[in-house]
């Protein structure tokens, strides 16, 4: 009787930590299922706290997770959450960069999507994601990536920052391991946008913050680098 109280007991927890913890790997292989442009799983539900781990896997890749909205998906949404760019090599890293999201309001679904422009638009490829999509009616995960691969043009190249719309990160990615790096952007210009954790500086040195023309240009060119390494990786 006591052993069968204490494997139930041991159920409920592990089942707990299951629904607390989740994992998402960020981009993919030319051979695999899907190719490389995807997140996968695409599209998950979670409930409040949960903590879900963005694991960059695909290699050589160089990937984002950004916010966006369900009418605009493959752009950079006011006040939402931004990994930057995490770019892997090919012969890929010791240890695998992650980049861990809580989850804090579950009444709407939240959309993302990778913001790379090399060698081709990965949005426009089908690079998105969903937590807490609706399973029939409008707001689905299947509408939501058809709306990205009809979207024309390039993707906002925009940054935003660790606390979203729905869910927030304590901290950027990491770990930088030896040929793993990261590179942030130029906010995402919004009066309204939710202040980050103090410590804005991203892992490799880059800053998701700053003032004036001298920080606005330091990240223009972070994001020129970020888009060039992402190619060269691309085209490996």
């Amino acid at each position: 009787m006591r052993l069968s109280i204490a494997l139930s007991t041991l159920a409920v927890a592990t089942l707990g930590l299951a629904q607390e913890n989740q994992v998402i790997l960020v981009g993919s292989t030319t051979d695999a299922p899907g190719g490389i442009f995807q997140f996968i799983p695409p599209s998950i539900n979670a409930t409040n706290g949960t903590t879900i781990t963005f694991r960059f896997t695909g290699a050589p890749g160089n990937h984002s997770i950004t916010q966006s909205t369900f009418s605009d998906p493959c752009d950079p949404t006011p006040g939402g959450f931004d990994s930057g760019w995490v770019s892997i090599p090919g012969n890929n890293v010791t240890t695998t960069p992650e980049w861990n999201l809580t989850i804090t309001n579950t009444t709407t679904p939240l959309w993302f999507f990778c913001k790379q422009l090399v060698p081709l638009v990965h949005c426009s490829a089908g690079m998105v994601g969903a937590i807490n999509a609706r399973e029939s009616g409008n707001l689905t995960f299947s509408n939501y990536q058809a709306n990205a691969k009809n979207f024309k043009g390039q993707s906002g190249q925009g940054e935003g920052s660790l606390v979203g719309h729905g869910a927030s990160a304590s901290v950027g990615p990491g770990p930088q391991a030896s040929g793993a790096q990261f590179y942030t952007g130029a906010p995402v210009s919004s009066a309204t946008a939710p202040s980050s954790p103090g410590n804005t500086t991203a892992p490799g040195g880059g800053s998701g913050g700053g003032n004036g023309a001298l920080t606005m240009a330091a990240n223009s060119l972070v994001v020129t680098l970020g888009v060039v390494v992402g190619a060269f990786l691309c085209l490996a």
